[in-house]
């Protein structure tokens, strides 16, 4: 079994679909804004997202699916990563609720060796999350620095 791969693996284009997806729980959110310090009752207090909210029920917090996005590409993208370079984007486009399955994807869309260590190369990528109805609710653009394969 593969774990992430060498840059001469990576193809422009190519899609990977990670899987599991993963259910989010109201303890999954909790927990992560409790080890975060984000102490906003938008995730943290039903009574006041009921009734001081559009959404009328506690959203998940936004670097929750970052975080577990990221986490589910690892297999595929950043598994033999030397360093993950820079994240250049980051949008949160959907709410994301407790009960959701979040999915995701990654799209290959640059690669290029590097110009000062001939044994590695940067991947840009770019990953989406959906939802278990199809929604987007995340998209992050990356640059990965991968090593090429051994002689």
């Amino acid at each position: 079994m593969q774990f992430g791969r060498y840059f001469e693996e990576f193809e422009v284009g190519a899609i990977y679909k990670h899987w599991p997806g993963k259910t989010v729980t109201e303890y999954d959110d909790h927990l992560f804004c409790l080890l975060t310090m984000n102490h906003h009752p938008l995730h943290m207090d039903a009574h006041y997202a009921a009734t001081s909210t559009e959404f009328g029920k506690n959203v998940v917090v936004g670097n929750y699916i970052y975080s577990l996005l990221l986490g589910m590409s690892v297999a595929d993208v950043s598994g033999k990563a030397i360093a993950n370079l820079e994240v250049e984007s980051l949008k949160h486009v959907a709410p994301t609720f407790h009960g959701d399955t979040i999915y995701g994807q990654t799209e290959v869309l640059e690669k290029k060796e590097s110009s000062s260590k001939p044994d590695r190369g940067i991947v840009y990528v770019e990953t989406k999350g959906f939802n278990q109805d199809g929604t987007m609710v995340c998209i992050f653009r990356r640059r990965v620095m991968v090593p090429k394969k051994p002689e």
